[in-house]
């Protein structure tokens, strides 16, 4: 019997329609995130919404309200997204950035065109707040172990692509007419938004969330569906029972909504460290200094590098789209192999030098001197495209247990949004007011990350999701460091997942999952291990 399809595909050509359609919303999003860089400051912008004109305050209001619309959206998630399940809070933040975006490109001068074009920013931010609260968690809980690290990445890594077509489309723009210099760049991110919105009509909804719901049949069909399986063989079967394993482990089950409470216990499941964690990795990306390169690279560079020349300061800011952009995609090679602690590590140590060269090259106070503060901009945006930039949206979604997960990952994506918002508004007032103070102040910031990720951030590289639930309860139990406990545990099969949430009381009886099959002398676990492409892990691929 064939597997079940959807979109008329199954097995690897499901999966990378999944992983595209993800993809698409990151690049969205990071679309979103530069195409104002080119905007703000444009004197075809300025004559329509006048009151930006020459105000860096407003200028950062304009921009930064965005992020509050974000927060508004990752907070309905937070409150929404397990009634709504991943597939429709996709769906329905796609509609609404079109919403949005066309809300923001038809304002005009003396026609309250301030408020029309914050009230789209904000529209559009509720969109994009949705989508980012979900994609992660969505793809994180349909991937196999084995690429699980690798497709996050690639969809993080592709908000530097979509920062990349904004930058460029605003340069190219800035030579046209003056509707086409600001209204174009704003309007092409509907194209975008109808491929997330219509694509995910006809794909699966996460096979954890219908479990969760107690829609036995739907699951199977789309773990078959996604794996390539007969609908009735026993990989199908096996997949699905350590899913119920977790589920039954976290007491959310039929349709239920995870209580706010939960995400606030510790004990075995450890929700609340797990959930600090998780936004503890936002709140850095955030406060690193990132968004202030990424929004403002042509101010920074017009105010201390190219005095007055506005044309070349655009033109700088391309070339560090593209810089970041090559960047992004070495995480995609090294994720699995180097693993998520060690490039926390090496991004921050990055992040942190390249402020210190951009502070010290303004002191003397000479344009020449200001050389290296470009340098520095460039080589910042490299470690943060390489490591800061996809982790925060790897780690939260793979940290989080099954439980708490829609809600632990909707608190990161307000975290990011919140701090988000504070840093793109205070960045011009710092840069007016302190100059090379402000890039002091993001270097002392990331000195400040690496004790904390060092002592608290464990490894999760080539784990099932359910091995970081053992990771947690293996920590609890034998009161060590959960840092010691994910170096100590082996990688797992499916069968010892089962044996270890046993051991450590997360389960007390197993589903009629993996133990009971290798009983019966079913489909062992090395079969498993054939069958899913040699992934150690067998059937924690469960996730994404």
């Amino acid at each position: 019997m064939a597997p079940p399809s959807f979109m008329g595909l199954s097995g690897r050509p499901l999966s990378l329609a999944v992983s595209a359609v993800c993809t698409t919303g990151f690049l969205l999003f990071g679309y979103d995130q530069g195409v104002m860089s080119g905007i703000i400051t444009a004197d075809a912008f300025a004559d329509v919404v006048e009151e930006t004109r020459d105000n860096s305050t407003l200028q950062g209001l304009v921009t930064a309200i965005y992020e509050i619309g974000c927060l508004m959206g990752a907070m309905f998630i937070l409150m929404m997204g397990d009634q709504l399940g991943r597939r429709r809070a996709i769906i329905a933040g796609g509609i609404i950035m079109i919403i949005g975006a066309v809300i923001q490109c038809t304002p005009y001068a003396g026609r309250q065109s301030l408020a029309h074009f914050i009230i789209g920013r904000i529209v559009t931010g509720v969109g994009n707040g949705i989508n980012t609260s979900t994609i992660p968690t969505y793809q994180a809980e349909c991937s196999k172990t084995s690429n699980r690290g690798l497709l996050i990445c690639i969809q993080g890594g592709t908000i530097a692509f979509g920062t990349l077509i904004a930058y460029w489309i605003d340069y190219g723009a800035s030579y046209g007419p003056p509707d086409l210099v600001w209204r174009f760049p704003i309007a092409f991110q509907v194209v975008f938004g109808i491929i997330i919105s219509t694509a995910m009509i006809w794909l699966p909804e996460s096979p954890r969330w219908l479990l969760t719901h107690e829609r036995y049949e739907d699951a199977n069909k789309v773990i078959a569906a996604i794996r390539g399986y007969d609908i009735d063989s026993q990989e199908t079967a096996v997949e699905r029972d350590i899913i119920l394993d977790s589920i039954r482990a976290s007491g959310v089950y039929g349709g239920k909504s995870t209580p706010y409470k939960a995400l606030l216990t510790n004990g075995k499941t450890q929700h609340f460290r797990r959930m600090l964690i998780g936004a503890s990795s936002q709140f850095m990306q955030q406060v690193g200094g990132c968004n202030a390169v990424i929004y403002f690279f042509p101010i920074l560079c017009e105010t201390f590098i190219t005095p007055g020349d506005h044309n070349k300061a655009l033109l700088l800011g391309g070339v560090n789209t593209i810089v970041y952009s090559l960047f992004a995609t070495t995480s995609w090679f090294l994720i699995e192999r180097v693993g998520r602690r060690k490039l926390f590590l090496y991004g921050t140590i990055g992040q942190f030098l390249s402020m210190v060269l951009a502070f010290a090259a303004l002191i003397p106070g000479t344009q020449s001197a200001a050389i290296g503060t470009c340098v520095a901009l460039f080589t910042y945006i490299a470690s943060f495209g390489a490591t800061w930039l996809p982790l925060p949206w790897l780690y939260p979604a793979e940290i989080n247990p099954i439980m708490t997960r829609a809600k632990a990952n909707a608190v990161s994506t307000c975290t990011n949004w919140l701090f988000n918002f504070f840093v793109v508004l205070i960045t011009p007032v710092l840069v007016t007011n302190i100059g090379w103070g402000t890039f002091l102040f993001f270097a002392v910031l990331n000195a400040t990350f690496i004790p904390v990720i060092y002592f608290w951030y464990p490894e999760t590289a080539r784990r099932s999701l359910e091995e970081i639930d053992i990771i947690f309860a293996k920590g609890n139990v034998e009161n060590i460091s959960y840092v010691k406990a994910a170096k100590q545990l082996p990688l797992l099969s499916a069968v010892e997942v089962e044996q270890e949430a046993l051991k450590y009381g997360l389960i007390e009886t197993a589903a009629r999952g993996a133990i009971n099959v290798e009983k019966e002398g079913g489909v062992d676990a090395e079969g498993l291990r054939k069958r899913s492409g040699g992934d150690s892990s067998v059937t924690k691929d469960e996730q994404v």
